[in-house]
């Protein structure tokens, strides 16, 4: 099927899939002797389990970091992701949960300090003579 037909059945649009192939997340689609992408079944999958990843809150690096890997998540979908064997580095997800319980560190400390802020009376200022 042709990239509209494709989009569309994914929920997305052709656009999106440029942007994917793009960025590594889509290998380069079959072309048509025109040069028209060409998209099968499998693919459709994939590009819904590329949109699905960055729903999770993913970034478009975070799943070209694993885009080698996602074949793997389709053929297996109760294949649990993200947790590394013992003595490995901390996988993409680990990562990302990571850098989103520091973001909502930096957050709470912020709203914090303007809540103080607004709740601190107002300094006296000079007095009138």
């Amino acid at each position: 099927m042709r990239i509209g037909d494709a989009a569309a059945a994914a929920g997305t649009t052709p656009r999106a899939l440029r942007f994917y192939e793009e960025r590594g997340l889509l290998p380069p689609p079959l072309r048509t002797t025109t040069g028209q992408r060409v998209y099968a079944e499998r693919d459709l999958a994939r590009i819904r389990a590329v949109r699905r990843l960055l729903s999770l809150g993913l970034t478009v690096e975070d799943v070209r970091a694993c885009a080698d890997r996602i074949d793997l998540l389709l053929a297996d979908p109760g294949r649990r992701c993200g947790t590394p064997a013992p003595g490995e580095a901390p996988g993409v997800v680990q990562l990302r949960i990571d850098a989103l319980d520091a973001e909502i560190t930096r957050l709470t400390a912020l709203r914090d300090s303007l809540a103080r802020r607004i709740a601190a009376p107002e300094p006296a200022g000079p007095a009138a003579p």
